[in-house]
């Protein structure tokens, strides 16, 4: 495995052009979560309103998790792996 940085994991999720990944983080109530999950060019809020913030001002990603059909936030300051085109990274 490779050690990467956030900003390099990032930059492979935003290029990985909707296929499927996985990833390890730490959740708020400190426990370890294994998310597989895709991005997808639009996000909505649930209301169809305009978001009142940007996730990428507090470091998270929209992503659409894949096992509970729903949007999530990847948040990348508790992410610890990563898996993306058969590689896998861990992150610094």
């Amino acid at each position: 495995m490779q050690t990467i940085t956030t900003d390099k994991a990032k930059e492979l999720i935003n290029q990985s052009n909707g296929r499927i990944f996985s990833a390890v983080f730490i959740k708020a109530d400190k426990t370890h979560r294994l998310i597989n999950a895709r991005i997808q060019t639009k996000y909505k809020s649930k209301t169809g309103r305009k978001q009142p913030y940007k996730p990428s001002d507090y470091n998270l990603k929209p992503v659409f998790d894949m096992k509970n059909k729903a949007f999530r936030m990847l948040n990348f300051n508790t992410i610890l792996t990563l898996s993306i085109n058969n590689n896998k990274y861990i992150i610094q």
